[in-house]
């Protein structure tokens, strides 16, 4: 049987049919490219569901959402004159931090924070600030984050790296949805929560956390608030196709969303088959497709040095290298051995990516077409043509 595709004029049409799935399925999972029009899908969502006076106010919404924009209600204030007391302040007015001291959320983000980073944190909602005349004047709330205490046990303020206060501000919305889940009288305004690429930053393991924590919460609730998903994440798509088919199997709807960029139209495509079931082979995926569009960062190589490793220790070989050469004196092999071995022993993280340079792409793009063409896992699987080149 051929897909199901739904086509619409714009990007209202297409929010306006995925409302509708939302209306009847407990779970919609989007999976689109970036540049697609993931972002402003979930945009035109939470506006289709918002009322506004005539002063252009917002007194009525539906929609609990995450995406790039909520990383941006907060920033750092990092303390230029004496470079010690870095906090990250967060923008009270958005509607975002609703009751956020009143329903302690202090202690329930913690408690979901705990499951992925190693840090604590403590937020100032009385914080003072001096103008030049030496006048005490309010300043916005702050996080302050530690790892460590002094020796009179008060915390010793750190800034954390960027993928680090993305997770921190992925548990603060986790927290959200949990109220929502739980029935709290402050969110009863909640129709609808809506996640778009919470996992853009994170490594295999993390995206594997994530997924599998969020269909977690979902099936620990009683509530029929739906959520809408959308990702470019190959492996975070997979471990949720798979997840939502073990536990929402008739309650959720699956759809791969595209543009015709020159008639400015959109098209959802019903997604009903299956994806790889091994983790692997989802990591290869992705970085097969990243290798070709050109998107690769150096946290790149120790996904594909793990790949390599656990291809190695299948196949009854001691060290990852015999997936590379072709013999032990190939010399085009130990060199990619050698710039797989270097690469991915750096200090390359999910939290801190950083783009490669265009020789060491050309490597990682040579040593990973060598490693498929000499353990040939299924083409079908892959983006035609490899991972040799960008797509123009």
């Amino acid at each position: 049987m051929p897909p199901v595709v739904h086509a619409f004029a714009d990007l209202t049409d297409t929010a306006r049919f995925v409302r509708e799935q939302g209306s009847a399925k407990r779970f919609v999972l989007v999976y689109a490219h970036n540049g697609t029009g993931k972002t402003r899908l979930c945009s035109e969502f939470k506006t289709q569901g918002q009322r506004k006076d005539d002063d252009g106010r917002t007194i009525q919404r539906d929609t609990l959402y995450f995406n790039a924009y909520t990383e941006d209600l907060f920033t750092w204030d990092n303390d230029l004159e004496k470079d010690q007391d870095r906090v990250l302040e967060f923008n009270q007015e958005s509607s975002f931090f609703d009751g956020v001291r009143e329903l302690e959320m202090e202690v329930k983000i913690g408690e979901l924070l705990q499951r992925y980073a190693g840090f604590s944190f403590a937020i100032n909602y009385d914080r003072k600030r001096q103008t030049p005349d030496g006048q005490e004047v309010p300043a916005p709330p702050a996080v302050t984050f530690f790892r460590e205490r002094d020796t009179d046990n008060v915390p010793i303020p750190m800034k954390i790296s960027r993928g680090e206060q993305n997770i921190f501000v992925w548990c603060w919305f986790l927290a959200n949805v949990k109220l929502v889940l739980d029935g709290d009288e402050a969110y009863d305004w909640v129709k609808y929560i809506y996640i778009d690429d919470p996992v853009s930053s994170l490594d295999e393991h993390n995206a594997i956390v994530v997924a599998s924590h969020l269909v977690q919460l979902f099936r620990e609730s009683d509530s029929d608030v739906p959520a809408i998903v959308s990702t470019h994440h190959n492996l975070f798509f997979n471990v949720l196709h798979y997840e939502l088919k073990s536990h929402f199997n008739s309650k959720s709807v699956q759809f791969v969303l595209a543009r015709d960029r020159g008639k400015g139209r959109y098209k959802l495509t019903r997604f009903s088959g299956d994806t790889p079931s091994f983790h692997h082979i989802a990591a290869l995926q992705e970085l097969a497709i990243i290798a070709q569009e050109d998107a690769l960062q150096t946290h790149h190589f120790n996904q594909l040095r793990t790949i390599l490793e656990k291809t190695a220790l299948f196949h009854g070989y001691t060290h990852f290298g015999k997936c590379i050469k072709q013999t032990d004196d190939d010399a085009e092999g130990i060199l990619h051995q050698r710039f797989v071995d270097l690469l991915s022993h750096g200090n390359y993280s999910m939290f801190e990516p950083v783009p490669m340079g265009d020789e060491t792409k050309q490597y990682f793009r040579a040593i990973l077409s060598s490693f498929l063409d000499k353990f040939p896992f299924n083409p079908d699987h892959f983006p035609r043509g490899g991972p040799s080149a960008p797509t123009p």
